[in-house]
């Protein structure tokens, strides 16, 4: 009987462990944080600006962005709560436009550039002003007059780009061996 209750108790585990995954609550979700010495912000009915400049540090769900400006747009909630606020009720950023000495870290890439665009609805961002990428996956490092990263897809492409890798193997000959004669052609057939 008590080999039996054993067997139940084992064969119920897998049961258990895939109960315990399904309610696994979600990652949680971390909001935008962007820190700076100096900052101003306006509305319309529509939108909300904000400008930060000096000491400008943005952190967010796996992305660390720091620069010299940052100029900030995001959607407002359609509500008629926020018609007269001074600060609507932000929905979601619609573009984010960092300059000077832009530095960008998120995940295993680097990007320093002069300017960073990033459309977060496009899932793209496009990089100006002497954009340097670095992927340490491969390694790669590459650079460009413009270079647009596509969230999502690890694709890369622009204009001008120059890229680095890592190094093929030598496909040459050995140089202290001896050369052969390369074999005979073979021969066709008369027609």
């Amino acid at each position: 009987m008590n080999l039996i209750r054993r067997i139940l108790c084992l064969s119920s585990l897998p049961l258990l462990l895939a109960t315990a995954r399904a309610q696994t609550p979600p990652a949680a979700i971390i909001p935008t944080v962007i820190t700076s010495t100096k900052m101003e912000m306006w509305s319309t009915d529509t939108e909300t600006r904000s400008v930060f400049q000096q000491n400008v540090v943005v952190t967010g769900n796996n992305i660390k962005i720091t620069c010299d400006n940052l100029d900030v747009t995001a959607t407002r909630l359609d509500d008629p709560k926020n018609k007269g606020a001074t600060v609507g009720t932000l929905e979601k950023f619609k573009t984010l436009v960092a300059t000077g000495n832009v530095h960008i870290v998120q995940g295993d890439r680097e990007v320093t550039c002069g300017r960073a665009e990033v459309f977060p609805a496009e899932d793209r961002v496009v990089l100006t002003e002497k954009p340097v990428v670095i992927d340490s996956s491969g390694p790669y490092v590459a650079t460009g007059t413009r270079i647009v990263l596509l969230r999502g897809e690890r694709r890369l492409f622009g204009d001008n780009i120059k890229l680095q890798g890592p190094p093929i193997r030598d496909l040459g000959f050995d140089k202290n061996k001896p050369v052969q004669a390369p074999a005979p052609l073979p021969r066709l057939p008369k027609t």
